[in-house]
């Protein structure tokens, strides 16, 4: 049975706080707490530095009016992240069999350029796509427990408070 409290109370259409909305309450706090570090890791990954992609045309264009602070160039990827002077990062592509040739353009322009090893380009090229997948797996998991927890606890409160 319900307990019943002034009518004062229930005029109003407020319920006492009992034992198990105190503990759904805590447990609630606790969850969002404990989730917290995790919204931050994800979103200090997400913050990493973010490429914006450009034609080989465009490319060509910033070497020739200087506008291009520093480049890298990974062979794996046929690929050279640049750094605009700016600020801004951009990442173009060459064609294949092309390194050579853009490399000496990057040169003759006076732009210091970098170039990464065999086994640094391999773990780009393998590493890149899995964990930005893998962080959506895990907060989809953490989120589908999220409600599965709470769904049951409310269920429980439910069926206490018939009782």
């Amino acid at each position: 049975m319900r307990r019943r409290d002034t009518p004062r109370v229930e005029a109003l259409g407020y319920a006492p706080m009992n034992r198990p909305t105190r503990a759904f309450t805590s447990l609630a706090l606790a969850l969002c707490l404990a989730l917290t570090p995790l919204v931050a890791v994800a979103s200090a990954v997400e913050g990493a530095i973010v490429y914006r992609h450009e034609s080989e045309a465009e490319f060509s264009q910033q070497i020739a009016a200087k506008k291009i602070k520093s480049a890298v160039i990974n062979k794996r990827l046929r690929t050279v992240r640049v750094t605009l002077t700016d600020g801004t990062h951009v990442l173009a592509r060459y064609p294949a069999h092309q390194e050579p040739q853009t490399l000496e353009r990057l040169k003759a322009a006076g732009i210091p350029v970098g170039v990464l090893g065999k086994a640094t380009a391999e773990k780009e090229a393998k590493a890149k796509k899995p964990v930005h997948h893998k962080l959506r797996y895990i907060a989809a998991g953490v989120v589908i427990v999220l409600i599965v927890v709470v769904g049951g606890v409310l269920l429980i409160n439910r069926r206490r408070q018939q009782d």
